[in-house]
């Protein structure tokens, strides 16, 4: 039997099974072996055989910033690991850019990058297959900026929330950058009602933006909620003593909003406390509180102040991590129910010293749909550079 019949006997929903089980990295390469596999690897069927694949082994995605290059490393989450305290997994190396990037947000598969210094333009990338391509300018004269990455899974877009500040008080003009679309042009939103100080601590949950700001006038912490797709704003009420902490984190907690604190013991280690909050309610603003204790029990790792939460996973577990790459390095899984820590030795990161900030992500799943959104942006829209000049002065 010659190659070409032994290729053809094989059915084609066996090969894509096969496939399903592969890296994305390995699924764009294959792309390009024949028109059929190109063919094959673009149904839609495929597409979401390999995302329920994938999204069976969630991975924790780390991203490295060295002298303006960022390098993506991810390592598999632990699936059941009860009964253990300790283990060792293996980080594998994704992509690497060297274009001196700003700090990077994650929503959904993709990474977002805001202001790519060298071409003055944001970028969103697939951290898994290295593909990235340039949102349009918004051309600002003047004020600071914060932005923020948004998925509406209702409608299936990811848009771009920007705040530019615009007078010393605080007020912000609004725009926003819907992606999907034919002509993709930024749009000015009504404002927040409230002027406040916009943190760097924020979340986006079911197609809402939650992020923690301070009022202006009296320095009071808030939760603000933007709706991705009403383009809405409001302010939530909590509890001022969750801004009492440096540490403090949003995550999803079970489909709601909470927010966790981490305290030291004295000296900086173990044991840790976690405090955290939970949005039971949002129109009524109902928050209930819990507290948890955190021991090393087998005193392997040493902590001084230097760890970060990462976010919780999926299956309940929060992710504490090193703020600093270091040799060893360890991750941290606190399962609330079961009141147990895990600590995780990760290995493979290569030549990155202590000089390198971590920035971690939870539950990374790759997605095909992903990298063709990506390389559609590339290929087909329409970008339209805006400009925005201060707002006149009046004498």
């Amino acid at each position: 039997m010659n190659r070409e019949e032994n290729s053809d006997s094989i059915p084609i929903d066996l090969i894509l099974e096969i496939l399903s089980r592969l890296p994305a990295k390995s699924i764009t390469r294959f792309h390009c072996v024949s028109k059929l596999w190109g063919s094959m690897l673009c149904r839609p069927y495929f597409n979401e055989l390999f995302l329920t694949i994938s999204s069976a082994r969630p991975r924790l995605l780390f991203a490295f910033s060295k002298h303006g290059e960022w390098r993506f490393f991810s390592s598999p989450q632990p699936q059941n690991p009860y009964g253990k305290s300790s283990f060792v997994a293996t980080a594998d190396f994704h992509t690497k850019f060297s274009q001196n990037l700003n700090i990077c947000n994650y929503t959904s598969g993709l990474v977002y990058f805001s202001a790519m210094w060298i071409t003055k333009a944001d970028v969103i990338c697939n951290p898994s297959t290295g593909h990235y391509a340039m949102l349009p300018k918004l051309l600002l004269t003047y004020g600071e900026t914060r932005s923020f990455f948004l998925f509406d899974p209702v409608g299936k877009q990811f848009k771009v929330l920007l705040m530019n500040k615009i007078n010393n008080n605080e007020k912000k003009d609004i725009h926003i950058l819907t992606l999907g679309t034919r002509k993709v042009r930024w749009r000015k939103i009504q404002q927040c009602p409230l002027i406040h100080i916009v943190s760097h601590e924020w979340i986006c949950i079911n197609g809402a933006l939650y992020y923690i700001a301070y009022n202006i006038d009296d320095f009071l912490g808030y939760i603000v909620c933007f709706d991705v797709r009403s383009e809405k704003f409001k302010c939530l009420n909590l509890n001022q003593d969750c801004f009492s902490e440096r540490s403090t984190k949003l995550i999803y907690y079970k489909g709601k909003l909470g927010v966790v604190n981490l305290k030291y013991a004295h000296g900086g280690g173990f044991p840790l406390k976690l405090c955290m909050w939970v949005l039971e309610d949002v129109e009524k603003q109902e928050w209930t509180t819990s507290v948890y204790t955190l021991r090393d029990e087998d005193r392997v790792v040493k902590v001084y102040y230097d760890l970060f939460i990462v976010g919780m996973t999926a299956t309940g577990e929060i992710v504490l991590a090193k703020k600093k790459v270091c040799k060893p390095f360890y991750v941290f899984y606190f399962n609330l129910e079961r009141n147990t820590l895990l600590s995780v030795e990760i290995q493979g990161f290569g030549e990155y010293q202590s000089c390198c900030s971590v920035h971690a992500f939870v539950d990374h799943v790759e997605d095909l749909n992903v990298y063709a959104f990506v390389e559609h942006m590339k290929k087909t829209y329409e970008y339209d550079a805006t400009s925005i000049s201060p707002p006149e002065q009046k004498l």
